[in-house]
């Protein structure tokens, strides 16, 4: 969501028409107790060996009566100066102008055109150019600090018996996994099934003695398992079982960064990877994602109810992955709010705390078994 009001230039400061109604319906959605005349604020640190810091922190205001948005307050913070824009409400907000405040200066009225949440264009006249240079100076600087955002939801779509071949090749698997078949068939056809290799290779583990194939009937593509025993036994993906259909776009995307490893810095978000699968392949998939975050250099955001997930992250960690490599975060709702708290992993793979019942599961039903088995007996030899 945030990505939209970066990576734009669309005079909205979120461009929510980018994202689907499965991931948004509207921007009161965002703001506390659903308040048709509420604000969200969003703070962004930038810092690296490679650049000084840089602090962003812009309020986004509804009007509820215009069905619109406008960054109402937005503060830019560098080690050469500050700003501050205030919005001076009008209505309609059709033109918007700012109180700003620069280098010890106040200037009031001053029309400003925004992409996103990011200053684009100042009408001050010469006494603002100086601001005006520094307001596109941090506004670039955060364009191309900030990550290229990919979101792959929970649920991934079910498997076609045929796909069209794409008029060209998707870059990104997609939300719900729509676009693995159309890249795994436009592999096939334009660079020598390639990629559909590597997938069958990071497969082999968690799916031994099949293989991932694309095959064509007039000119249609179907994908299909074939077993690496019998070249005449082929299934059908979408007679395959849910957790092969579920987990085939997340190793397609993987191969498709480890061929063609992304420019500039890429954060992918996931939901629940692991799930439809058997516990047996979740190690696996941790063992996918630090592998891809040590060879591409993306990042990832995994939110996971495995137990079997973090154990593996945990012995990686142990077995010589750099802790720092992996944070991980429990979050908690009290009914009212959801607090984040963070958990250290040391580089023995042992944490500084884990929450009360969470991954109890076994343990309880085990010990409930053990005293229902003791009972019985009890009883019975009385």
């Amino acid at each position: 969501m945030l990505n939209t009001g970066v990576h734009t230039d669309a005079p909205s400061p979120l461009d929510l028409d980018e994202l689907s109604e499965d991931v948004l319906e509207s921007f009161t959605d965002l703001i506390y107790g659903n308040r048709p005349h509420g604000s969200i604020t969003v703070e962004l640190d930038f810092s690296s060996p490679d650049q000084s810091p840089l602090m962003l922190t812009a309020t986004i205001q509804n009007i509820d009566e215009f069905r619109t948005q406008v960054v109402s307050k937005v503060e830019i913070q560098t080690p050469s100066g500050a700003a501050t824009l205030t919005w001076e409400p009008k209505d309609p907000p059709e033109t918007l102008e700012y109180t700003v405040e620069y280098s010890g200066q106040s200037f009031t009225g001053i029309p400003v055109s925004f992409q996103g949440i990011l200053p684009f264009a100042i009408r001050g006249g010469a006494e603002t150019e100086e601001l005006a240079s520094f307001l596109r100076e941090a506004s670039s600087i955060i364009r191309e600090a900030y990550p290229t955002v990919r979101y792959f939801g929970p649920f991934r779509d079910r498997p076609h018996r045929r796909y069209r071949l794409p008029a060209r090749m998707p870059a990104e698997v997609g939300i719900s996994g729509e676009n693995a078949a159309g890249i795994l068939a436009s592999d096939l056809e334009r660079h020598q099934g390639r990629l559909v290799e590597q997938v069958n290779e990071d497969l082999s583990e968690n799916l031994p003695g099949w293989q991932v194939d694309v095959v064509e009937r007039g000119g249609m593509y179907s994908l299909v398992l074939k077993s690496t025993a019998d070249d005449s036994l082929t299934v059908n993906l979408a007679d395959a079982g849910t957790g092969v259909a579920q987990v085939l776009p997340i190793f397609v995307q993987r191969a498709t960064d480890s061929l063609n490893p992304p420019h500039g810095a890429v954060l992918e978000i996931i939901e629940q990877p692991e799930l439809h699968l058997h516990p047996a392949a979740h190690g696996a998939l941790a063992d996918l994602y630090l592998y891809a975050a040590q060879r591409t250099g993306v990042r990832f955001i995994v939110e996971t109810h495995s137990e079997t997930f973090l154990l593996r992250l945990r012995r990686r960690i142990a077995e010589g992955v750099p802790a720092e490599m992996v944070a991980m975060y429990f979050v908690d709702h009290d009914g009212q709010a959801s607090q984040v708290r963070s958990i250290n992993v040391d580089q023995d793979g042992n944490l500084d705390f884990w929450p009360d019942g969470v991954f109890s599961e076994d343990y309880a039903e085990t010990r409930a078994l053990a005293a229902a088995q003791m009972e019985r007996h009890t009883t019975s030899a009385d």
